[in-house]
């Protein structure tokens, strides 16, 4: 009965108590529960109240940064010749455009008017083109067109060596090459291959035969380009059943005969060598004259 009591007169107190502040919190539960019940807490007064407003208000919120501190910070081009060579360099491809020394050097950041070992290496580079007369710099592209008419005559170039160009070295040497690509799919001037994931651009051919009713060369209606795509390979168990459904059977792969290597030695102990016998061939004058003998003229 006491017990219940006390649990009544710990949560009037509790009710009591002014919780808006931190300072403020329920006294312990202990063996003198009955005398606190006696004695209430006194209410808070008006500075106790204006305090515990207060004191949240005081603390000071950490502001919140955007900085990702797994990531490198960007130190520009850095103190390495090479990785400066590598901004000038890429700089200087990205422009398609002859620049002067000084232009460039102010653009990347980079001292290639002041260190020459950079300089030298920059020179050297087999991309670099240097004309004398006018002291400009250019990057070599691997090819060298800008316009339509002369991409296309790039890629049947190459078409006709047997082989198709990658879009995006076509991209680096002309900035509208993919544009100009898709105008000349459209047209039936070139095949296109894409990418499965996002259909980007991958590889351009030149198309040999050219789209008309007489020889050919049209796109596949879209009906039986997905009735094609639609239709599954069995994986190697059920090939050989379906095979065998249409009554026919897997091509078995000839094994090729290995051939014994005709160097190799047998183990063995080694035979002593055959003596061979003489063969006498005075066989006529046996008898008559001893041939044991050394018959010489005194």
């Amino acid at each position: 009965m006491s017990l219940s009591k006390d649990a009544d007169a710990f949560k009037r107190v509790l009710h009591r108590q002014d919780y808006s502040s931190w300072h403020s919190q329920p006294a312990p539960l202990n063996s003198s529960s009955t005398a606190s019940v006696s004695t209430p807490a006194p209410a808070p007064t008006t500075a106790s109240t204006s305090e515990s407003t207060s004191t949240p208000s005081a603390k000071k919120k950490r502001p919140k940064t955007n900085i990702v501190y797994s990531q490198p910070a960007d130190t520009g081009t850095g103190t390495n010749v090479n990785t400066q060579l590598v901004y000038a360099i890429d700089h200087l491809k990205s422009t398609h455009n002859p620049m002067r020394l000084q232009d460039i050097a102010i653009v990347t950041n980079t001292p290639l008017e002041t260190d020459m070992v950079l300089l030298e290496k920059f020179k050297s580079h087999d991309r670099i083109l240097w004309d004398p007369k006018t002291d400009l710099y250019s990057y070599r592209h691997e090819f060298s067109f800008r316009n339509k008419a002369a991409l296309l005559t790039e890629i049947q170039r190459q078409t006709r060596k047997g082989g198709g160009i990658p879009v995006r070295a076509l991209k680096e040497s002309w900035k509208e090459a993919p544009q100009a690509i898709e105008e000349l799919e459209k047209e039936g001037e070139v095949l296109v291959t894409r990418t499965v994931k996002d259909g980007q651009l991958r590889m351009v051919f030149w198309n040999e035969i050219k789209p008309d009713d007489e020889s050919g060369g049209k796109q596949v209606e879209k009906e039986f380009y997905d009735l094609w795509h639609s239709l599954k390979v069995p994986n190697d168990v059920d090939l050989l059943k379906a095979l065998r459904a249409e009554g026919l059977q897997a091509t078995a792969e000839e094994m090729p005969i290995p051939k014994a290597p005709s160097n190799v030695k047998k183990k063995g102990k080694r035979s002593a060598p055959r003596q061979r016998q003489a063969k006498i061939t005075n066989t006529h004058l046996k008898g008559e004259i001893d041939l044991s003998r050394d018959y010489e003229r005194k």
